[in-house]
């Protein structure tokens, strides 16, 4: 069904619990799955990453995400991790929609409708946009 699952996460308590889904499905369907991490510079500080290099900014990443990485190991699910950087939503749908995945799982973090209006919703954006299925995890 599914050969190659992307899972979007930030290491919050919404993207573990699609990071259980995306572990369960993986496992369950052979898929290969990989992680995207997105670096917002808007949000970040930019001296975090001055002189930094590639392997670097992975080894950091990977420690802000163990537990969701221990999420799959659990499950015998090795992901890959992709990084991408600028504003969250437009980043993630642009790298689903080049790199050919089959199901994308986003978290959301269950916005009512005016706050979704008033703050917009990463998870909205991709669900909207992507061009493959997504599975928002509540």
């Amino acid at each position: 069904m599914y050969e190659k699952i992307i899972v979007a996460v930030d290491g919050s308590a919404h993207s573990r619990r699609a990071a259980k889904h995306g572990a369960t499905l993986a496992k369950a369907t052979g898929s290969s799955v990989d992680l995207l991490f997105v670096v917002d510079h808007d949000r970040s500080r930019p001296q975090e990453y001055e002189g930094v290099t590639k392997e670097e900014l992975e080894a950091r990443i990977r420690d802000q995400l163990s537990e969701v990485f221990a999420i799959f190991t659990d499950k015998g699910v090795h992901p890959g991790l992709q990084i991408q950087f600028g504003e969250p939503g437009p980043a993630i749908v642009k790298f689903i929609n080049s790199a050919g995945y089959d199901l994308a799982i986003v978290g959301s973090r269950g916005l009512n409708a005016f706050q979704e209006m008033v703050l917009g919703s990463v998870s909205h954006k991709v669900a909207k946009r992507a061009e493959c299925p997504v599975l928002l995890v509540k």
